[in-house]
């Protein structure tokens, strides 16, 4: 068996269990992909994407619900990541066998550099508000949105920041 591509290690992990799960299972798929080959190909990149796509939904889901600044630059790099990841499943079937490992690779490569900036700051950021994922948050969705109202009256916007 071909060794993982990414060893799931303290490092990656944030502190907020339902996040971790996610990307623990991410990292498994992950590995799996960079592992296969073949008949299997197809479907274990049919996997690996639809679990990304449902935890980058996830996370979305998250951002929203507590009006997270950085929305929209989190939510522009997971698109591009799934726009990426589309383009190889449909280069992948239609006989580029080899880019299914380079997408496994270049995903390996990058997800320790997104997990350690853009979703540790979504963790401590719930972790600051008291958001917990499946829980009454009517609290910490009252939080966020003072933080956001205080955020706003603090100083005017760029240009950049009014078109989010």
């Amino acid at each position: 068996m071909n060794p993982a591509l990414l060893e799931w290690t303290a490092d990656l992990q944030l502190g907020e269990s339902v996040m971790d799960e996610t990307h623990r299972e991410f990292v498994d798929l992950l590995n799996r992909l960079g592992a296969t080959g073949g008949d299997a190909l197809l479907d274990d990149l049919d996997a690996f994407i639809a679990h990304t796509v449902e935890h980058f939904a996830q996370e979305e889901r998250w951002m929203e619900e507590i009006a997270f600044p950085p929305l929209h630059c989190h939510h522009n790099e997971h698109a591009g990541v799934l726009e990426v990841m589309r383009e190889v499943r449909k280069r992948v079937a239609g006989g580029e066998a080899h880019l299914g490992n380079t997408l496994a690779v270049a995903i390996a490569e990058w997800f320790p550099l997104h997990a350690g900036s853009m979703d540790a700051v979504l963790a401590l950021y719930m972790k600051q508000i008291g958001y917990v994922p499946g829980a009454d948050n009517a609290a910490a969705i009252a939080a966020a949105a003072a933080l956001a109202q205080a955020h706003a009256c603090a100083k005017p916007c760029s240009p950049a920041e009014q078109k989010g």
